[in-house]
């Protein structure tokens, strides 16, 4: 059963930092890429940052570029979000996801999805 689980969300006060966490079971890490969504309340459901599980560059949306940081550890199987300088519109629901490139943005379906972390900055 291949699936991915989020960890690390919690409250924070503006201008904190949080840590997520997304270990991949199975051959998850076999897929192209993870990428990191979140869905704020009212809010339609957004791609954040992307890591191709086999190097090279990290994809960012534009309004977190610069606060936030991708990276990944292949022997641990576990892709992490690190969040400074939050905002309480960086407020909402965080899920791992992993698919077949390439990333192709508000396009790009994921073939596999965690069960989200809350976070919530205010």
């Amino acid at each position: 059963h291949v699936q991915l689980v989020e960890s690390g969300g919690g409250s924070v006060q503006a201008g904190g930092s949080l840590r997520l966490s997304c270990v991949a079971s199975e051959d998850a890490f076999e897929m192209d890429l993870i990428a990191w969504y979140r869905q704020a309340p009212r809010k339609e459901r957004e791609g954040v940052a992307v890591v191709y599980t086999g190097g090279g560059s990290e994809l960012y949306a534009d309004s977190v570029r610069g606060r936030f940081t991708v990276s990944q550890d292949r022997f641990k199987k576990t892709v992490y979000l690190e969040m400074n300088s939050l905002k309480p519109e960086d407020t909402g629901v965080y899920y791992c996801a992993s698919g077949s490139g390439p990333w192709l943005w508000s396009f790009y379906e994921p073939a596999l999805w965690g069960q989200g972390t809350q976070v919530t900055v205010s």
